[in-house]
């Protein structure tokens, strides 16, 4: 059954998991300055409530949603605040940020007392969710409570949890899921109690038998929960691919996962929701999987949010080889980074550290009409054409040769023998199109 749990395309690289995956998560105290930028999420900035000067303990707000697509942030050290000025993050941009200097006390605010999940009503769940300030932590950073609030919840079938971890050398999940799998259930569960007519799915990888098998224990007197062995192949993950192979329900690029009766969140997001409705605490934390050959020591963190990326460098023995190429995320839909004096936010995953860069090592050639781009394609476009389009600049007939429907997964760079930055080419078109329909609505 485990191999009709797919969809069409995808590849299989190498994996690079055995690196971390039997490294237990690991707190990490930070030691310098905690930069916390304000947009760490889809949306709004956030609004600082704080100034300089002022004194923060962990836990407490330190800014506000800037609207209803937003999420506020909190402090994760106790100390003082130093600045609210630009800093740079990961992506390379400088962001508002505001700057916590350490007094390494950790004093807390208190979080008030908890009360078991059936004692809540649907509105204290959602509320909850949205003043811990969580967002999807897969990548995207969509304010979870926005997701978790569709129009019409009754039609809502499934929650999904994407436990695929499908992106290669990241182990945070897995780690999360063998560790604290308790956590997992118990998210999932606080987000089913806002949908009267869903059943649960954890959609694992079958490269993960550990974890099917501890979530099947855990679970075998629940009928509302089910644990679905998805074929290993990458992108099984990725949110189109991960509904069609749990459910067999296909979504397009205008569509929502909720228009096929459908919520997903991520193992990392449903832990926070797990947090926020149980224990009353904000999102301050997150596991991040340091890892590559140039790596000491590669681990899997517990982080506080804002704590600086040369520290956990550190905290992993620091580099064994001076590295060709750092990732922030996986190396297929990771981005390089030039600079690791940037804090960890709300979506960061993964620092990935190599000894050979062998994307800049290639030499891109002339397109050999292969096809084999086409064959692995998720989205079942062609990805060589769209990049002849992108080159040209052509927006109408990059849209009309379903351009949009491609979800930026990487497959067709990989498989390319042209070595062709194909990915690079769409991703970029697919950005102008949609800020032209941004400037016309």
């Amino acid at each position: 059954m485990a191999g009709k749990l797919t969809f069409a395309g995808g590849i299989h690289p190498y994996d690079g998991k055995d690196i971390s995956k039997d490294k237990p998560i690991k707190d990490v105290l930070p030691k310098g300055d905690l930069v916390y930028p304000l947009s760490q999420h889809i949306g709004a900035p956030a609004t600082p409530i704080v100034k300089k000067g002022d004194r923060v303990l962990v836990g407490q707000k330190i800014a506000e949603a800037g609207g209803f697509v937003s999420a506020p942030i909190y402090a994760t050290v106790s100390g003082t605040v130093k600045a609210i000025e630009p800093r740079r993050v990961v992506v390379g941009d400088n962001v508002n940020s505001i700057v916590v200097e350490n007094d390494g006390k950790y004093e807390e605010v208190d979080f008030g007392p908890c009360k078991p999940l059936e004692q809540h009503t649907k509105e204290e769940i959602i509320e909850k969710i949205k003043e811990a300030g969580v967002v999807g932590m897969g990548g995207a950073g969509f304010p979870t409570h926005v997701k978790l609030s569709p129009k019409e919840p009754e039609k809502i079938d499934y929650v999904i949890v994407n436990c695929a971890e499908c992106e290669p050398y990241l182990t945070s999940d897995y780690r999360r899921m063998i560790e604290e799998p308790e956590r997992v259930i118990g998210g999932l569960k606080c987000s089913l109690a806002l949908f009267d007519n869903a059943k649960g799915i954890l959609a694992v990888e079958d490269n993960k038998p550990d974890c099917i098998a501890k979530f099947k224990e855990l679970l075998k007197d629940e009928d509302r929960i089910t644990v679905k062995a998805l074929k290993t192949k990458y992108p099984q993950g990725a949110e189109r691919q991960l509904i069609y192979a749990s459910t067999g329900r296909a979504i397009n690029s205008d569509m929502l996962p909720s228009d096929v009766g459908c919520v997903v969140n991520n193992v990392d997001t449903v832990c926070a929701i797990y947090g926020a409705v149980l224990e009353n605490k904000p999102l301050m934390y997150r596991i991040v999987t340091v890892t590559g050959d140039a790596i000491a020591d590669p681990c899997n963190f517990r982080v506080r949010i804002g704590t600086n990326y040369h520290e956990l460098i550190e905290e992993a023995g620091g580099f064994k080889q001076e590295p060709a190429k750092i990732v922030s995320g996986g190396p297929m839909m990771g981005f390089g980074i030039f600079d690791l004096d940037v804090p960890t936010t709300k979506t960061a995953s993964a620092l990935l550290c190599l000894t050979k860069d062998d994307v800049s090592a290639c030499e891109p050639s002339a397109c050999i009409n292969c096809g084999m781009c086409v064959e692995v394609c998720p989205g079942r476009v062609v990805p060589s054409r769209l990049g002849k389009l992108a080159e040209r600049g052509d927006k109408e007939a990059f849209v009309a040769m379903n351009g949009m429907e491609c979800c930026e997964c990487g497959c067709c760079s990989f498989i390319c023998p042209a070595k062709r930055p194909l990915t690079q080419q769409i991703k970029s078109m697919r950005k102008m199109v949609l800020e032209d329909r941004r400037k016309k609505k």
